[in-house]
């Protein structure tokens, strides 16, 4: 529908309503329902309307529980007999229904749910269970490819934008909807197996009475999922509180000065630790010959000045204003207010790379960043082993990993992938590069953890959300050559905001089945 034209018609909705509130039959009532607006600019129900009325939310459910009862609801005991392949229908759609729920309530495990957060509802469901039972009643066998595909890519699938969130959504349904699931043989989740042929109230009793306790292993999570879920919802809370401060000179005695006072310390400070910019002349003039990586480490140097540049430039400016011989300009108000909340400034974020951290450890982080690149441009050798996390774009040097190996052994670049192979050391025990390709360190695991003996990925330790990978072995091989069995096809992020953070995909060597760690939403990060 029309925005414009309904934020009209409500207007004048507002204008009867008034009308009619004097000399109108006294059980006269309007009843109006309204979906939560996907923006601040969808809010149009007029104040006058939403003032004089009584407000009734309908909530959507929390847990397992609660989401699988209301995708039941969807249905009734007529609805389980309308299909002549009754055993076939119900048990579909009893799998259906948990799945529903299952990717309903996995948002609220943030990224490591789901990439990003999509709009699913209970016409998603419902369709479903329509297509379903049309499916059924033009065949003698059960489709699976067919009803997965159609509900996977189309009815849930039309939502989904990522790549690896579709892997997820096609993950499920495999697991959930396959010929087994009729042989009583069909685990649903740890201790719950899929119901048999029941009647409809049977089946929220069978809920109520063998759906084990709320736990992040009901939609395939560690339950690390939880921990880090719940960390980061109390620092975003604490943070907002910090941000809800009063900031003006009326917080008693001393309170602008200090403030004031402190501001200046960190300026400072930082003004010191920050080395010259990098020559980028010199640099061009004495590197010789532009191997792939030289090219690398030129860019990152590049986008590094540009970033350190508006650091000092704003800094200085600040400095200026806080000392009284500037006038004191919004950008340098924000500059402060960051400063003072150990928040990283916007205009530094703009130039700089994806990170979550507070401004103390993301400054500690860039001056590493800066003496690892003051090391590579020293003699432009490739280092021992690369700290992959370090880069503005670590797909540069992935990249170049490649391109020197082409151009080396005559290959088309394009027929070729980067195969990755998990050492056993960490970075302290390597002396210099690889013969072909590159050392890399500095990534972490989240969902799961590395089993060193064994070499294989293995379910993670509580409370150890983001245990460290040991030193990885990078090296291009021509596409035909990798093994795809026996290996995760694991996303590497750059932060754990995950989504568009996305920077390369990395195959891990793996016991279980794949399946297991796409569920548990496993993931390699550049930075925690």
């Amino acid at each position: 529908q029309n925005i414009h034209l309904v934020a009209k018609w409500l207007s004048s909705l507002e204008k009867k309503l008034e009308q009619h509130s004097e000399g109108s039959h006294q059980d006269f009532r309007v009843f109006i329902s309204a979906e939560p607006a996907p923006s601040p600019e969808s809010h149009i129900i007029p104040q006058g309307i939403l003032e004089n009325s009584i407000k009734i939310t309908n909530e959507p459910p929390t847990g397992m529980q609660a989401n699988l009862h209301k995708a039941l609801d969807n249905f009734s005991q007529d609805t389980l007999e309308m299909c002549t392949q009754e055993k076939e229908f119900k048990s579909i759609l009893f799998a259906l229904c948990y799945f529903h729920a299952v990717v309903a309530e996995r948002r609220r495990f943030g990224p490591q749910g789901w990439n990003r957060p999509y709009p699913f509802s209970t016409g998603d469901l419902t369709i479903s269970v329509n297509v379903l039972h049309n499916y059924l009643e033009g065949s003698s066998k059960v489709p699976y490819d067919d009803l997965r595909y159609l509900v996977g890519e189309i009815m849930y699938g039309g939502h989904i934008t990522d790549d690896w969130d579709r892997r997820l959504c096609k993950t499920y349904l495999e697991e959930f909807i396959k010929p087994e699931m009729l042989e009583g043989e069909l685990l649903l989740a740890p201790g719950f197996p899929l119901p048999g042929n029941m009647d409809y109230n049977g089946y929220h009793q069978y809920v109520d009475a063998v759906l084990p306790a709320e736990s992040p292993y009901l939609y395939g999570l560690h339950p690390n999922a939880e921990l880090g879920f719940l960390t980061h919802s109390s620092e975003k809370l604490l943070r907002t509180v910090l941000e809800l401060q009063p900031r003006d000179s009326s917080t008693g005695e001393g309170g602008v000065g200090t403030r004031e006072d402190t501001v200046k310390t960190i300026l400072e400070e930082m003004l010191e630790k920050l080395s010259e910019e990098f020559n980028m002349a010199e640099l061009m003039a004495r590197v010789g010959q532009r191997t792939p990586y030289a090219v690398v480490a030129l860019q990152e140097c590049e986008r590094m000045n540009v970033l350190t540049g508006e650091m000092k430039r704003s800094l200085l400016e600040l400095e200026l204003g806080l000392k009284g011989e500037l006038t004191m300009s919004s950008d340098m108000e924000s500059l402060q207010n960051a400063l003072f909340l150990d928040m990283v400034p916007e205009s530094w974020l703009r130039r700089s790379y994806p990170s979550t951290a507070s401004l103390g450890s993301w400054f500690a982080d860039l001056l590493a960043r800066i003496s690892e690149l003051e090391t590579w441009t020293g003699d432009f050798s490739l280092p021992a082993t690369v700290w992959l996390g370090g880069f503005f774009n670590p797909q540069s040097i992935l990249t170049a990993i490649m391109q020197t190996t082409a151009r080396k052994n005559k290959w088309p670049l394009d027929r070729m992938t980067l195969q990755c192979d998990v050492t056993k050391k960490s970075r302290e025990d390597f002396g210099g590069p690889p013969r072909e390709g590159a050392y890399v360190h500095g990534l972490f695991l989240e969902g799961a953890r590395w089993d060193a003996q064994a070499g294989v990925l293995t379910d993670a330790r509580l409370k150890e959300l983001t245990p460290p990978m040991p030193v990885l072995f990078l090296k291009a091989v021509p596409g035909d050559k990798q093994d795809p069995r026996g290996v995760y096809a694991c996303p590497v992020y750059k932060t754990r905001q995950r989504g568009p953070t996305y920077v390369w995909t990395f195959n891990l060597r793996t016991k279980d089945r794949p399946s297991k760690w796409v569920l548990a939403g496993v993931a390699l990060l550049l930075q925690v």
